[in-house]
């Protein structure tokens, strides 16, 4: 549809500062308070809450930008805007900045019922306050009550978002981070969903530090690759700086987007694999959501009662690996997840063959998106399902970026190797391969059978082992099977450019 003198806008909002009916920025404490109705407080003293949708809502989501409106997704505009105008409600509204860098940096604005403060508490917590008076870049609308069915509809030239009929705490955050991603594409960069870290080594040559990209849906290990301290001792070590997404600049500065805390998934939730994590999940500053919890306040991280996508908000200032920034100077290193069986753990690529692999977004159903398909394997471009805009322009950008900044891709593969005798990828092998790619001591060679560059050689780990085409039956056919598909999938997008579709592996 024509933008017309109808289309609504950020300014159509009352002044929550000057208006009666709207609570403006409350204290933590306060919000909490708003939703006690809906609390069951932990042995922790933290909050839990349980929501009606536990998911986003993929299917019921339209932006004016890759979807054609008519006067029925304006309306969902309109009931947001009436609705926070109307002085008969109890209106709640909460304000933050998504990132720090001054080129992608935005205030955030968030409307909602003032009995769901629960979801603003836990949104608020992720993100850190702007500056008195600031006006927002970005307003979110979300109205729990106000349908049968989720309806959300995003305007994001206006950087207008409405939810109507979900009380899912992750609708309000992924409405902000998907605006923050099409501003880093329109500032000649771009938005991922992945997670940043910097590794500090001991060289020769003095101390030197690799700045490191993870990309992965949600619950593929995105995060916990992120966190991870290489097991790294003092004076070495490795900080996170994102978990969730950031925005590759042209500069090659990686600019964070959630200064306050975290999004993690808790189902299996454990002391001894994950103590950093577990430790700010279980302090009283954690918001719970769709975690088991009993009526007497325990805890079971390790019970799907209220389905797998359980989450917690924790606090970054209660990771020792979180560094006190969000921003990473430099990228190096991008590192793209999978659990196909048919790709070896690790493998460099060149930028045509990583720009593909973005493309491609390998990887497997998690409860975060369809719930349905759990474990099924599915493909979404960028491992970003937020994308607005031509997907294949984002693949050439893509390419572009890395070409320019001669930065490192690889693919990794944390599941298994092989479909016959298949050989795990266990955490020790992952981390070993990772310090290696940091410290640039593994050795490589090219694989004809795969047409990929893999290792020969990597310090404390026997590679020879997961050799893909020793674990895989009738092998040549499996792998052109495999190429052909990858090509076809490519070829769909008529943007990309042929370099990149002919690069498939």
């Amino acid at each position: 549809m024509a933008k017309s003198t109808l289309w609504p806008t950020v300014a159509d909002f009352p002044d929550p500062v000057a208006t009666d009916h709207i609570t403006y920025n409350p204290s933590f404490a306060d919000l909490r308070d708003y939703s006690a109705h809906f609390e069951t407080t932990t042995d922790y003293e933290s909050p839990s809450y349980v929501s009606s949708y536990r998911s986003r809502s993929a299917d019921r989501t339209a932006n004016a930008v890759d979807d054609s409106f008519d006067d029925d997704d304006f309306d969902v505009f309109q009931r947001g805007i009436e609705w926070v105008s109307d002085p008969s409600n109890d209106v709640l509204c909460v304000d933050r900045v998504v990132g720090r860098h001054e080129e992608v940096s935005a205030v955030c604005r968030l409307f909602l019922p003032k009995e769901y403060g629960r979801i603003a508490l836990a949104w608020a917590k992720l993100l850190e306050e702007p500056e008195d008076g600031a006006e927002p870049d970005f307003v979110t609308v979300q109205l729990p009550d106000a349908t049968d069915e989720p309806c959300i509809r995003i305007l994001p030239e206006e950087g207008l978002t409405t939810v109507l009929g979900s009380d899912y705490t992750g609708e309000a955050k992924k409405s902000f981070l998907r605006l923050f991603m099409l501003r880093a594409k329109q500032a000649g960069g771009l938005g991922l969903h992945a997670g940043s870290k910097r590794v500090a080594l001991d060289a020769a040559d003095g101390r030197r530090e690799v700045g490191q990209l993870f990309l992965g849906l949600s619950g593929t290990g995105k995060s916990t690759l992120t966190s991870h301290g290489l097991w790294l001792d003092d004076p070495e070590g490795a900080e996170m700086l994102q978990d969730d997404v950031c925005a590759l600049l042209p500069s090659g500065t990686v600019a964070g987007s959630e200064g306050g805390g975290l999004y993690i998934k808790t189902l299996g939730l454990d002391a001894d694999e994950q103590p950093e994590l577990h430790g700010a999940a279980t302090d009283d500053s954690a918001v719970l959501e769709n975690v088991a919890v009993d009526d007497d306040g325990t805890v079971h991280f390790d019970e799907p009662r209220h389905g797998r996508n359980a989450r917690a908000v924790i606090r970054r200032d209660h990771l020792e690996s979180s560094a006190d920034d969000i921003d990473l100077e430099q990228v190096d290193q991008v590192f793209f997840i999978t659990r196909n069986p048919l790709m070896p753990p690790i493998a460099k690529l060149d930028e045509s063959q990583a720009a593909a692999a973005f493309m491609l977004g390998e990887s497997v159903e998690t409860s975060a998106g369809d719930p349905s398909r759990i474990g099924e394997p599915i493909r979404v471009v960028g491992t970003n399902p937020f994308i607005v805009g031509s997907e294949g322009e984002e693949g050439n950008r893509f390419r572009d970026l890395i070409d320019d900044l001669d930065v490192d891709c690889f693919v990794i593969n944390t599941g298994a190797v092989g479909t016959d005798d298949p050989v795990d990828v266990g955490v020790e092998e992952t981390i070993a391969i990772l310090e290696g790619v940091a410290r640039e001591n593994i050795e490589w060679t090219h694989d004809d059978t795969l047409g990929l560059t893999v290792p020969s050689a990597v310090p404390g780990i026997d590679i020879e082992q997961f050799a893909v085409a020793d674990h895989v039956e009738d092998f040549a056919d499996a792998h052109s099977d495999l190429r052909a598909e990858r090509t076809s999938y490519l070829e769909q997008f008529s943007d990309l450019d042929d370099d990149i579709v002919d690069a498939t592996y």
